[in-house]
């Protein structure tokens, strides 16, 4: 894991966005299209904008989400909704692949989702946020569901659940995350970069974040 310090929220908005536009870059110079895999939440929005902005090939690029709540894409909760707003109608013209699929439960839903995530595999760009809960993606300590998206042959797209959510929830699993090459988290203020020290002597089973330690690249700004 490689921890890069920003001085102020801007300055970190900038690197990240730069960081994925090169990694995307890259990806195109040797590839006909480029797969970048996004969190949900309010931390990535600003970089979401930046990114609309940067000179790329966009209409070969393919976005998908980490992890989804079991809510329709119109929801004010769903991730796709986020990405769709933030990043593609600010003039990034992606393709936005969806993980929810209306009239399925979030079994089936996962499992239709996950076909149309592997063909996409291995992933480009992958960037992640991280709770205070040291979770990731849709990978909560202590979820039903965690130790089968953990697994080394775990389907691209499986389901979890848990008392603390709020809804049933849908996410890319170990194997299909960690399939790209370039991995970057994205945090701020002290309580995340007290539980991203907290996470370096746990499992990844009490802090999920840490099964994507090797290579990681953090971000951070207070």
């Amino acid at each position: 894991m490689k921890l890069i310090e920003h001085p102020d929220r801007e300055a970190l908005t900038l690197a990240v966005a730069q960081h994925i536009t090169d990694a995307l870059g890259m990806a195109l110079n040797t590839r006909d299209r480029a797969a970048l895999c996004l969190p949900g939440g309010s931390t990535p929005l600003p970089v979401f904008k930046a990114l609309a902005a940067a000179r790329l090939d966009w209409g070969r690029v393919v976005v998908v989400p980490g992890d989804e709540r079991w809510v329709p894409a119109d929801h004010a909760r769903s991730n796709a909704r986020l990405i769709r707003r933030n990043l593609i109608d600010e003039g990034a013209a992606a393709e936005l692949v969806e993980l929810y699929t209306e009239g399925l439960d979030p079994d089936a839903g996962a499992a239709a989702a996950a076909e149309r995530v592997a063909p996409l595999l291995p992933l480009s760009v992958l960037m992640l946020g991280m709770g205070d809960d040291m979770h990731t993606a849709s990978l909560f300590p202590g979820a039903e569901g965690l130790a089968a998206a953990l697994a080394p042959d775990a389907p691209a797209v499986l389901p979890i659940r848990g008392e603390a959510l709020a809804e049933p929830r849908v996410t890319l699993s170990l194997p299909a995350l960690s399939s790209a090459p370039e991995a970057v988290l994205m945090i701020t203020g002290a309580d995340k970069r007290a539980a991203l020290d907290r996470a370096a002597g746990l499992s990844p089973e009490e802090a999920p974040i840490r099964a994507f330690w090797k290579g990681l690249v953090v971000h951070y700004a207070d």
